[in-house]
């Protein structure tokens, strides 16, 4: 990458920081806000998510803000360990992914200011909430549908996003057994059968394919491709670098296919596809209004998503495309519905013509950007690296 794009990077880097300190303070108990326009409400998972660009930015006003945050989080927390879904509102529950993205939160916030004993006592908390979320009473996690930041978008049983975060947390926080055995769960195979008399274990490895499945649950999974929960895996070490190099390439060549075809404007994957469509068995007719090829959940381009592709990206030493990826989300995220703005890090873009269709100026989308940035450019993936814990 010449002097000039990485002047563009750094221009967009100055950018992304200020729509987080613009953000870091909203009007519900000074919490951080979501986005700076149609997002006053401090959503957790947006939040714990955006501690990545935080920590690798370094800014002492966003470090206290983040501390407040994940204190009024362990405060609100259920009394059997479950995290809310709105940072300040105690009884706004029913997410699946709040409490992971908490206990990954907090072990990024360890590792980046060194306090290893950091809420300690919420902590364990939410380890046990997550240990009861497995039907088996064994590794893998169960969700309920549309409890996950696919808001507009069913995942059932076992979701790939979901227990990537739960690997992620475990390795982060020293549970480093666990961990391993969750991947081992991971690693069978989804039953293709209509029956499986012989009671074998699901997992989330697709049979012929290089990508875990959107989820699985019994004889019953989806093989749709969710660029975010395989971007973890990659990105966690949960997936093998063989299986790892052989997804990337897969990614590559499923793109290509879609720009050919029209339903891709960039050359930067879409957080879902193929696209569900309105003949498809799992198409739901509210997605006519909500979900529509191409748009969301199904197949939109969410730059916090393509953050975490492109350090995934990184981690597996792909480094000339990781920079290639970055050059791409940094002329997208200039995009936005308020024109007088320079730079948009709209929520999500149309994958078929790259407009923005969320709201501008949104936190993750900001905070993923300086993260990814600082990956590319230091050529790794930081506070990924389990080998040593704090």
């Amino acid at each position: 990458m010449d002097n000039r794009n990485w002047q563009e990077i750094d221009k967009a880097k100055n950018a992304a920081l200020e729509v987080l300190l613009h953000n870091a303070k909203g009007p519900f108990h000074g919490l951080p806000r979501t986005a700076a326009w149609g997002y006053p409400e401090p959503y957790t998972r947006d939040l714990m998510i955006s501690i990545l660009g935080i920590a690798v930015s370094g800014n002492e006003k966003l470090t206290v803000a983040m501390e407040k945050t994940l204190q009024i989080l362990s405060k609100n927390q259920s009394e059997r360990g479950h995290i809310p879904s709105f940072v300040h509102d105690s009884g706004n529950r029913g997410a699946s992914d709040t409490t992971p993205l908490f206990l990954l939160a907090v072990g990024i916030f360890r590792k980046y200011t060194g306090r290893a004993d950091f809420l300690e006592e919420a902590v364990q908390k939410a380890l046990k909430w997550m240990e009861y979320q497995s039907p088996s009473d064994e590794y893998l996690i169960a969700q309920l549908p549309t409890s996950d930041w696919r808001d507009e978008q069913w995942v059932l049983g076992f979701g790939l996003f979901v227990n990537t975060l739960t690997y992620s947390y475990l390795k982060m926080l020293g549970y480093d057994e666990r961990a391993q055995k969750l991947q081992s769960a991971m690693q069978h195979f989804t039953i293709t059968s209509n029956s499986n008399d012989t009671h074998l274990h699901e997992g989330m490895v697709v049979k012929k394919k290089p990508y875990y499945a959107l989820w699985s649950y019994k004889i019953y999974s989806s093989e749709r491709f969710d660029l975010l929960g395989n971007s973890i895996a990659i990105l966690s070490g949960l997936a093998a670098p063989d299986r790892a190099e052989h997804m990337i390439a897969w990614i590559e060549d499923q793109c290509h296919k879609m720009m050919e075809n029209g339903d891709l404007a960039l050359p930067i994957a879409p957080n879902l596809f193929p696209f569900i469509l309105p003949e498809d068995s799992d198409w739901l007719p509210r997605y006519e209004t909500f979900n529509k090829p191409g748009d969301y959940h199904n197949g939109g381009i969410w730059p916090f998503v393509s953050g975490f592709q492109i350090a995934a990206l990184t981690a597996a030493g792909k480094h000339k495309l990781a920079r290639e990826k970055l050059d791409t989300l940094t002329n997208l995220v200039k995009i936005s519905h308020n024109k007088e703005l320079e730079y948009g890090f709209n929520e999500w873009y149309k994958a078929q013509d790259a407009m923005p269709m969320g709201q501008d100026w949104q936190t993750w989308s900001a905070a993923m950007y300086l993260y990814a940035a600082q990956c590319v450019a230091d050529k790794k993936p930081h506070f990924f690296d389990f080998s040593v814990h704090q």
